[in-house]
């Protein structure tokens, strides 16, 4: 039987939609302390961006009730393919709305997926250009470094909570092009509980995580990289001296081998800081599985997980 043909419509994490029940503390976070920039704001909304992201937006938040997500978007690699897999996922009988675009971006199709997670997909798309003291000396990149609180540069990934991770993984697989580059099944009968997917050579542009709850929808973490691992620890001492309490972390991943630091936003979302991971140039990668933590160990290291990195998700449970 023939291997299947990967798919390669859709590029990138394009941009998220974070719900915040405190919205001018949330901004005053992302901007001072997490470090991205401020490129509009439009009634209960702002949109932000990280020094290195080349799309003049890539967080929106939005005032609400309760934290959580209210989008995840996904960036197609041309109009055509937009298109495709549009065709592909109402031939998998999703019904999907037309949206005109929002602050940054154009049309885009929005629907939602398998774990109950709130998608767009869109492939039009405006550039950052920088002005000022934000031009950068080198043209091939898109800002000027800010240096500001993390200084976090630029959307790497997602990761959602999921009532079932291989139906969700395989959908995303099928109608998306996702590849499965590593999940975790530990066995005893407790089947799939995580998978890391990527699009193109990334160890992972989302993470599906089984959700502990009877519910669905909820967002685990967002993550922003940085450019080393030094980053990371820089990113601790500013968020220890500005009082921000650290969940998680500094550390090392074993599925990944990314280096991570994680937080909570003031409106409670969990945000993590990012730095490495492998990359994937095989055409013919074959998905790792996990069956226990590395060694017995939590992460590569050793470090033990916190009770509330599996209990904590936002919105948080009535």
């Amino acid at each position: 039987m023939p291997h299947p043909e990967p798919l390669y419509d859709v590029a990138q994490l394009g941009h998220v939609e974070l719900l915040t029940p405190v919205l001018d503390d949330s901004v005053r976070f992302f901007t001072g302390v997490y470090g991205l920039d401020l490129v509009a704001t439009e009634g209960d909304c702002a949109y932000l961006r990280g020094w290195g992201d080349h799309d003049l937006t890539t967080l929106k938040l939005t005032s609400s009730a309760n934290s959580g997500l209210g989008h995840v978007a996904w960036r197609a690699v041309s109009p055509q393919a937009l298109e495709r897999r549009v065709a592909a996922l109402e031939a998998r009988g999703i019904e999907g709305t037309w949206t005109e675009g929002d602050i940054g971006h154009g049309k885009a199709f929005r629907f939602t997926a398998p774990g109950g997670h709130l998608t767009e997909l869109y492939y039009e798309t405006e550039k950052y250009r920088p002005a000022g003291d934000k031009v950068p000396a080198l043209p091939n990149q898109p800002q000027r470094f800010t240096g500001r609180g993390a200084a976090a540069c630029r959307i790497d990934h997602i990761n959602l909570l999921v009532p079932d991770v291989v139906t969700t993984r395989t959908f995303m697989d099928d109608t998306l092009g996702f590849k499965l580059r590593e999940h975790l099944v530990p066995g005893s009968g407790q089947g799939e509980v995580g998978a890391w997917m990527s699009l193109m050579n990334k160890a992972h542009d989302l993470a599906l995580t089984r959700e502990p709850a009877d519910t669905q929808g909820r967002l685990h973490h967002l993550a922003y990289a940085v450019e080393n691992r030094e980053d990371v620890l820089r990113a601790a001492d500013i968020f220890m001296e500005q009082d921000v309490f650290i969940e998680f972390g500094p550390a090392k991943h074993s599925r990944t081998q990314g280096f991570f630091l994680y937080v909570y936003e003031p409106g409670g979302n969990r945000m993590e800081i990012f730095s490495g991971g492998f990359h994937i140039f095989a055409p013919d990668w074959e998905p790792v599985t996990w069956n226990t933590e590395a060694g017995g160990r939590s992460t590569a290291w050793g470090l033990d997980v916190p009770a509330s990195f599996h209990a904590h998700a936002t919105p948080p449970l009535s």
